[in-house]
């Protein structure tokens, strides 16, 4: 069998002295963090869009500068079918446990919808196998339903019921591969599900459109007995103006309205967080706040800049704050991080790809091992608890219980004065957090 990456071995756990830019210095998947192992906690996955069919393209530079040894066939088929083994080739070398593809990675498009069903039919097989042969599992599947031009308005909230109707099918199709390949979860991500101008957009309509269509996904999981998690993934803008699926609070209070909450749980990406305005822990807390953090898109953004640049993730602030949430709510179950990114457009040897991944990975375990260090010494969660320690009694858990009045709050005022004023401390547990950087 050719070998796509000749001369790059299995990536191993050498330890934070090595000087061997192929091995991790902090990730070992066997260390044991509490009572998981790394690999147990993180869950790792690359993606394949990025990772195998990216070509380094920017806003502008539209044309591919990657030279990628897996796409020298003419036959769009055959294409497919070396990429896909290349890329278990890269998953088992990296030593990641999961991936995770849109249907449109892995298997292009046909001149009907049932040529495109049996071309992605066909790479479901051998991927199905290459998983056996390997161990590697899949993490999630979903829809592109955004590149191709049928999707220019929009898929699930497109004004022409016909483009929806590809959407479902495309879906439905889709969700059908993911429980072949035993998919943990199936992900919803709107590329396009909001608007450009208010002025041609029947706003209302087209949310409840995008909630009927989640809601035929919800019901036809249950048909097929698929057991996955059903994930919806927020992001604030880019192509669009405005999406409707703007951040979690948003997409929280959308699932909310049109009685969806129950049957989703949300993929948050960090550079989709931060085009929000948010920090990625902020968008994470939100959801966990909620029960709802389902899993998470490991990359960052350049705040320089106001696109979705997706680089890895190599902030070591940002990867324990991540942390510090997904342990607090007890881990992410059936998801994972998932580095949904991609190296820069210099960036363009195969080599690359595993020095980004490396990267990616350790910062994910130092910030694994400082979170729990962290959350162990508890100096932070005994600071908050005595922040908020008014409302486990008297008149606090009074109004916590529903048992006071404005009548009451009145009296208590009249009764004990002024308040007064406690300092927040937010430079000192920032000193706190660089104490254990």
């Amino acid at each position: 069998m050719k070998e796509y990456f000749e001369g790059i071995g299995k990536v191993e756990y050498e330890g934070p002295e090595t000087d061997n830019p192929f091995a991790f210095r902090h990730y070992d998947p066997a260390e044991k963090v509490g009572r998981r192992t790394m690999e147990q906690h993180l869950r790792f996955s690359v993606v394949y869009w990025h990772t195998m069919k990216g070509g380094g393209i920017d806003p502008f530079g539209p044309s591919p500068v990657y030279d990628r040894p897996w796409e020298t066939s003419r036959d769009p088929m055959e294409a497919a079918e070396d990429t896909m083994r290349a890329a278990f080739e890269f998953f088992t070398k990296l030593g990641v446990p999961f991936w995770a593809f849109h249907d449109r990675d892995i298997s292009p498009e046909g001149d009907s919808l049932k040529e495109t069903n049996e071309r992605l039919d066909r790479m479901v097989k051998l991927a199905a196998s290459l998983q056996r042969e390997t161990g590697v599992k899949l993490l999630w599947g979903t829809s592109n339903c955004f590149s191709n031009a049928r999707f220019t308005h929009g898929a699930g909230t497109n004004p022409d019921p016909h483009v929806f109707a590809w959407a479902g099918a495309q879906i439905k199709k889709c969700m059908e591969c993911t429980q072949a390949l035993g998919g943990a979860n199936y992900v919803f991500w709107g590329g396009r599900e909001g608007y450009s101008n208010l002025l041609n957009t029947d706003l209302k309509q087209e949310q409840e459109q995008m909630a009927r269509l989640l809601r035929m996904a919800a019901d036809y999981k249950k048909e097929i007995g698929f057991r996955g998690t059903l994930l919806v993934e927020p992001k604030p803008k880019e192509p669009t103006k405005h999406q409707y699926d703007y951040d979690a609070a948003t997409v929280l209070g959308f699932l909310r309205a049109h009685d969806l909450l129950d049957d989703f749980k949300l993929n948050l990406e960090a550079n989709h967080a931060t085009l929000a305005g948010h920090t990625f822990e902020h968008d994470l807390t939100v959801a966990a706040a909620e029960g709802r953090l389902g899993s998470i898109d490991a990359n960052r953004g350049d705040l320089l800049l106001g696109w979705d640049t997706d680089q890895f993730p190599t902030d070591l602030y940002g990867t324990t704050y991540a942390m510090m949430v997904i342990l607090r709510q007890g881990g992410l179950r059936t998801g994972g991080v998932n580095f949904d990114a991609k190296v820069r457009r210099g960036s363009f040897d195969v080599e690359d790809l595993f020095h980004a991944h490396i990267g990616g990975m350790d910062a994910f375990a130092r910030g694994l091992k400082t979170a729990a260090r962290i959350l162990e010494d508890g100096v932070v969660g005994d600071f908050v608890k005595g922040r908020y320690a008014g409302w486990r009694r008297g008149i606090g858990r009074k109004i916590l219980r529903g048992e006071a009045t404005l009548a009451d709050m009145e009296a208590y005022v009249h009764e004990h004065g002024e308040a007064a004023r406690v300092s927040g401390r937010e430079e000192w547990l920032e000193n706190v957090i660089n104490s254990y950087l």
